[in-house]
């Protein structure tokens, strides 16, 4: 991993789109409101598609889209107007990501019954904020002086462009097109849920087992319109890797341990098959992802210290002093004496959280120091290597897995391994930092966004804010009604097939095998084996100077996913090559293409929502029912109807991205925050 920014990265940025001299709208009534309802719209999208396929999706450029079509209603409307929605809307998704790796294990763990609503928002909202405070310093450091690549924020950036430059010209599809991509592909993507989840006109996915020589073999894929959009936005290398995690657990592992441990006795094959999966294959799947923590953070010694060094002296001028030194608009970032004020704010009501959970004064009070500087170490490498690789390098999972195993060590330390409020405290400490740490890497993409077209940054920030607001309000009724309709983490009767959540899932585990509830450690030390094997062959692949790289996080979580979830992601891959192939452009993907994945996703995520909400009417309105558009008990023809659905999405998927070729944008705009 580099250390330090270059040459590459450090080139000269254009002259911005707005002067520094020229001042325009920007925090307007209108820019506020759908800054709010866009980031409460991807906040839901991004915790439904992570809790279903442990991973979210970068969510500015539909954003920066939506915003375009929708202002340009508006008798006048600006470039600046439409980055302050993009920023607050990706700030609200980007919260997301924290909130459901790390929330919901606290309810796996027996802490909570149910998700507390106002703790919840008030640990998504110090999380988001902390995440907001600790970068703001690092935008002069790393975009002014450093000039890192920021790639994402470069492509949302262009997309601004683009529109602004000449909003007749067929290249910026006059906006027009590509949001009638992103709203088809949403109806498209909710009909495909509503006909699965809320009619049952088919099931949820096509799978088969059978016994071989005294084992069981699996196979599987979920058809589901949002996974195909997901690999089709993360492009087909991660996809492979994620499918060869997949593959290495089913077609691996799974008949391996039939043949030394015997296959369960059940009803069906497939559910033995799931047996052992549940039971073995993804314990083998959370020792690789244990490793793959360890492994990040050993490698993000060399990018904390260089952003701490490019910090050092570097930090934006104070209020006092830019009055006196007449600051460019353009370089005026939130005055320090706010940053100060904001953080001592923020840390009381974690002592009394931390406090309340462990019974005890001092401890609460050593695990926000603890948290607090956890929170700004991995919040600044999270910016940092968004600059360099952009923000599918994010290693969220990797900090949160490391902070959650430090915390856990202090406070085995303090408190003994068989006090009960132990695997709670860890994760609460966790569930911060995550929170930070996801909105490091994204602040400062959106930051470099604004400083490509002459934003404000002190309003972007404040828009920032808003967006983690917003997020921290929204995403615990969304938490509850997920729960309430699908189930999380562990398989229930009422939920035999919930949301995988593996992050979640993971950091339960963890947290429970270290205060006392052990793990079954002869698979997990088998899937760290397996780990360090892959690291190995992932730094032969970067001696190689090969294109095609192994994360070990990416390997693992395909191992701990159902094989169903990372096929269908595999063939969202497989579509997106085939564009790029049409195109002869191997490092370009469709705008519009991946605009309509967008939709696919956001579409799903909806309406799975909206299903949900009869669950919660139910109380008061009994005679509602819990299913008012269910047809069928049991799907009549399978999955089969669901199969030549989602042949058909591919179909319109690939000929979308195709028909729009001729203008691109690098596929490195793509984000996944699931490694």
């Amino acid at each position: 991993m580099e250390s330090t920014p270059s040459a590459e990265s450090a080139t000269e940025d254009p002259p911005p789109i707005v002067p520094a001299s020229v001042r325009v709208p920007e925090i307007t009534v209108k820019a506020v409101v759908l800054s709010v309802i866009l980031a409460a719209i991807l906040a839901a999208a991004n915790a439904y598609l992570g809790l279903f396929a442990g991973m979210t999706v970068s969510a500015s450029i539909p954003a920066a889209v939506a915003s375009m079509a929708i202002l340009r209603l508006c008798r006048q409307s600006n470039i600046l107007e439409n980055n302050i929605v993009q920023t607050a809307a990706s700030s609200g998704e980007a919260l997301a990501a924290g909130v459901i790796f790390t929330i919901p294990a606290l309810l796996l763990v027996g802490y909570w019954t149910e998700f507390n609503y106002w703790e919840t928002v008030l640990i998504a909202t110090v999380g988001g904020m902390l995440g907001v405070l600790f970068t703001i310093p690092l935008r002069r450091a790393l975009i002014v002086t450093a000039r890192l690549r920021f790639p994402e924020g470069v492509a949302t950036a262009e997309v601004l462009k683009v529109a602004a430059a000449d909003r007749g010209d067929r290249r910026s599809g006059g906006s027009t097109a590509d949001v009638r991509a992103l709203i088809s592909a949403a109806l498209l993507g909710g009909v495909m849920k509503l006909g699965e989840s809320g009619m049952r006109l088919w099931a949820e996915s096509l799978e088969g087992a059978m016994r071989v020589g005294g084992t069981v073999v699996y196979a599987g894929l979920n058809l589901s319109p949002a996974l195909l959009a997901v690999g089709f936005i993360i492009g087909l290398e991660t996809a492979l890797v994620v499918v060869l995690g997949g593959v290495i657990g089913c077609w691996l592992f799974m008949p391996l341990s039939g043949l030394l441990y015997g296959v369960p006795l059940a009803e069906t094959d497939r559910a033995a098959a799931m047996a052992i999966w549940s039971g073995q294959v993804r314990y083998v799947g959370i020792g690789a992802m244990l490793v793959g923590g360890l492994w990040t953070l050993m490698k993000l010694r060399g990018p904390v210290w260089a952003s701490l060094q490019t910090l050092r002296g570097r930090y934006p001028l104070s209020g006092a002093k830019r009055e006196t030194m007449n600051v460019l608009r353009t370089e005026q970032d939130t005055p320090s004496r706010w940053i100060i004020v904001s953080l001592g704010i923020l840390l009381l009501p974690m002592i009394w959280i931390y406090s309340m959970v462990v019974e005890s004064v001092p401890i609460g009070i050593l695990m926000t120091i603890v948290m607090g500087i956890t929170a700004f170490l991995f919040s600044s490498v999270a910016a940092y290597m968004a600059g360099l690789v952009g923000s599918s390098s994010n290693p969220v999972s990797g900090v949160t897995i490391a902070t959650i195993m430090m915390a856990s060590l202090v406070l085995v330390l303090l408190m003994g391994t068989g006090h009960p409020a132990g695997p709670a405290a860890a994760l609460v400490i966790g569930a911060v930092v995550c929170c930070a740490a996801a909105m490091g890497g994204d602040n400062l993409q959106d930051l470099k966004t604004g400083h490509l077209v002459g934003a404000t940054p002190w309003k972007q920030q404040v828009m920032q804010v808003i967006g983690v607001l917003t997020g921290a309000l929204v995403l615990v009724p969304v938490l509850s009604l997920l729960q309430a309709k699908y189930g999380i983490g562990e398989p229930t009767n009422s939920h035999p097939q919930p949301l995988s959540a593996p992050q979640a899932t993971l950091m339960a585990n963890l947290t429970k095998s270290v205060f006392g509830s052990g793990l079954p450690w002869p698979l997990v030390w088998l899937g760290a084996g397996i780990g360090v094997l892959i690291i190995l062959l992932d730094r032969r692949q970067e001696r190689r100077g090969s294109s095609f790289r192994l994360p070990v996080l990416a390997v693992a979580l395909g191992m701990y996913l159902p094989l169903k979830l990372s096929a269908a992601i595999f063939l969202g891959g497989v579509i997106s090559r085939m564009v790029t192939s049409h195109t002869e452009r191997y490092h370009d993907q469709s705008q519009r293409g991946i605009l309509f994945a967008a939709g696919l996703i956001t579409g799903e995520a909806l309406m799975g929502i909206l299903l949900a909400l009869p669950i919660a009417f139910t109380t008061m309105w009994p005679r509602l029912g819990a299913d008012p558009f269910l047809i069928f008990t049991t799907p009549p023809f399978g999955g089969w109807p669901g199969l030549a659905m989602m042949f058909l999405v591919g179909i319109l998927l690939y000929r979308v991205g195709v028909d729009s070729s001729g203008y691109s944008y690098a596929a490195s705009n793509s984000s996944s925050r699931g490694q």
